[in-house]
């Protein structure tokens, strides 16, 4: 029995490593973009990889209660960025992707709260629910990098940055439910 539990610790130890759960106060640093593979063109500097994961508990009884658990997470392995021009303003609009992945996964988890109760629900509901969320996601983080230059335009950068602080503060209710 301690083989298997030690088997499985020495599997998931480095599946975990490559990605970081989204938590207040906890800030990304540029050792932590370790892929090396540049997707996204010549122009740009660094590039998070983010979003969401979820896991649910369900029945086959639709009236049986759900539990779905929904957590923002970073990428390490996909995330990349060019060591001759990094900068902490950059990694401030890289932290910030991170950050509009934690507010949708709150707007999701409010919605879920709010919609989505038994086994039944789930089966009839979340699949569309969660694609509406994530093509608002989606159009959100491409707005923010055309609006901001991709952190080049420090005056929209700045402007951001006061959005993303008050959705996250809006949605403190659903940041861990």
């Amino acid at each position: 029995m301690k083989w298997i539990y030690l088997l499985s610790l020495l599997i998931t130890i480095p599946l975990f490593g490559q990605k970081i759960i989204w938590q207040e106060g906890q800030k990304l640093n540029w050792s932590q973009f370790k892929s090396n593979t540049n997707k996204k063109g010549n122009n740009v500097v660094a590039y998070t990889h983010c979003g969401w994961e979820y896991t649910v508990v369900t029945s086959t009884n639709p009236n049986i209660p759900i539990k779905i658990e929904i957590i923002t997470i970073f990428n390490e392995d996909k995330s990349w960025k060019d060591p001759k021009h990094i900068n902490d303003y950059v990694l401030n609009h890289e932290q910030k992707h991170f950050d509009i992945a934690e507010i949708y996964a709150r707007k999701l988890r409010k919605e879920v709260s709010e919609k989505i109760k038994t086994s039944g629900d789930f089966k009839r509901s979340f699949q569309a629910l969660y694609n509406r969320v994530s093509n608002e996601y989606r159009d959100f983080q491409i707005l923010y990098d055309k609006d901001t230059q991709h952190g080049i335009n420090e005056e929209k950068q700045a402007e951001y940055n006061v959005v993303i602080t008050r959705e996250l503060e809006n949605l403190k209710n659903f940041k861990d439910i």
